[in-house]
């Protein structure tokens, strides 16, 4: 055995699921599997125990294969700071910048750390099992490609394309994929599988057929659509995908969802909690409404500040201090709340004002923090991990908060994943909820968010298992892509 590529026919087609659904998968029949994703694009990130720093996506990857995150299963990561340079992360550390004129022509020498990552992984675990990124019909960007059919080529790896049927025109997006493929990248697509289908099989048959037929690649599996399954995002807010029953009064929580959000799946494991509805909202209506507020995290702090201003956000976040009504900021929105950013690094502004909420001052540093933290809070113990650049200095007098502070209503912290520990998120949710003035009371009987994500990851390995040709699996893993796939034309120029 030696290594697998998801690749998709476009950004959400379900890669990043497939991945940790073949991960599991594998490791449940006593296979050491290692993920890989050689390119990410995420502000979603992850502290390894070494104090490396990985996709979110990736950490839960290896998870799922019951193995330790390291820096090599994602050996680069994007952050992106604007819409036209990104934040570099190699093998789990601070790299430099990305413009975004240097995209598809700046990036050999991060291409030679992730393959050579790669062969580090493949040395030591059975199988690799990457993930690629976006579309490998990025033709404009095949020139440079080092995560699609670029790692595919380099390591003559046999391509799985995902396709996601519930948005329309999959059969179409997958021979689409197939024939924008130069004869050499067709080579190594050995089939397809379709994502998120709902309904009966039967229908989708003849066109399944049909795929096959045109070209010469099998299907190897239709994935229904699973409910209350999420990842670790890339792109968004996988709390987006929760909806829960309410005990004994609901609780809403609105998280403002900022341009440049960084580590917002700190709110999932609040989404997760019955009773809990969780909003993702850059309305000021809703954010007045809501009986909590959670500012997440930023890659931008300074700019998503101006952004919440120019929205008329920070008059509803301010109002809600002035009444008692619980206002959480979480890294960047922590730094919002203080009373002035000091930011020569981030943003380059200088001196900017914060929203006022809390006596504190955050000075931004060139170096990263990059930790893996514990302590309690009221008894309750906590695990969490920060990844920032900016510290904050509040008043000594102030009530602590994990490693922050709060004072009335508003509080405020620089540990992200704190929520995934059960006994704090359930008694600092009754707190709040007592602030806000609901009746929510957490359900004692609810499963952790910890069993939860595993639950889901077992789910996915059940799905692989029922629903794709393992016996086709394994011969791609043994042996790589068939020798004799037929060319489909046109073809890449």
């Amino acid at each position: 055995m030696s290594g697998l590529l998801v690749a998709g026919t476009t950004s959400d087609a379900g890669k990043s699921l497939v991945t940790a659904g073949l991960c599991r998968w594998l490791a449940r029949r006593g296979v050491r599997v290692a993920p890989f994703k050689a390119q990410n694009m995420s502000n979603n990130s992850m502290v390894c125990a070494d104090g490396a720093e990985i996709g979110r996506a990736q950490w839960l990857q290896a998870r799922a294969a019951r193995a330790e995150p390291e820096a090599a299963m994602n050996p680069v990561l994007l952050k992106p700071g604007s819409d036209r340079r990104s934040h570099v992360v190699a093998l789990g550390k601070p790299f430099g910048t990305l413009e975004a004129g240097e995209y598809a022509t700046g990036r050999a020498g991060l291409a030679e750390i992730a393959f050579a990552a790669y062969e580090d992984l493949s040395s030591r675990f059975d199988v690799v099992v990457c993930e690629g990124a976006g579309s490998p019909a990025e033709i404009n960007l095949r020139g440079g490609d080092y995560v699609n059919m670029g790692l595919a080529r380099r390591f003559g790896l046999p391509v799985l394309v995902v396709g996601d049927i519930d948005r329309g025109g999959v059969l179409a997006a997958m021979f689409g994929t197939l024939a924008l493929l130069s004869a050499e990248d067709q080579a190594l697509v050995a089939g397809w599988v379709v994502n998120k289908f709902r309904g009966d099989v039967g229908l989708l048959r003849p066109g399944l057929d049909s795929l096959e037929k045109v070209t010469g690649r099998p299907v190897l599996g239709v994935l229904p659509w699973l409910d209350r399954v999420w990842i670790d995002s890339e792109d968004a807010l996988a709390a987006a995908g929760w909806r829960r029953e309410t005990h004994g009064g609901g609780l809403h929580v609105a998280v403002v969802r900022f341009p440049r959000a960084s580590n917002a799946t700190d709110v999932d494991a609040l989404a997760a909690e019955p009773g809990v509805t969780v909003t993702l909202t850059a309305d000021p209506d809703t954010v007045a409404a809501a009986d909590v507020v959670v500012l997440p995290g930023s890659r931008a702090t300074v700019d998503d500040l101006a952004w919440l201003r120019d929205r008329g956000l920070d008059r509803a976040v301010e109002g809600r201090a002035e009444a008692g009504r619980p206002v959480l900021g979480i890294c960047g929105g922590y730094q919002m709340l203080a009373e002035s950013i000091v930011d020569d690094v981030e943003s380059g502004a200088g001196t900017v004002r914060g929203l006022g909420l809390l006596p504190a001052r955050v000075t931004f540093a060139a170096e990263k923090v990059l930790d893996r933290p514990a302590g309690e809070w009221r008894g309750n113990p906590v695990a969490a991990y920060e990844i920032h650049h900016g510290s904050v200095t509040a008043e000594a007098s102030l009530e602590s908060f994990l490693d922050g502070v709060r004072a009335g209503a508003v509080w405020g912290t620089m540990w992200h994943g704190a929520f995934e520990n059960d006994a704090f998120r359930r008694a600092w949710l009754t707190e709040v909820a007592a602030q806000a003035g609901t009746s929510w009371v957490p359900a004692q009987d609810a499963p952790g968010f910890g069993e939860l994500r595993e639950r889901m990851l077992e789910k996915l390995a059940d799905a692989v298992d029922e629903h794709l040709d393992g016996a086709v699996l394994s011969a791609l893993l043994e042996r790589g892509a068939p020798k004799d796939l037929p060319f489909v034309p046109p073809g890449a120029p």
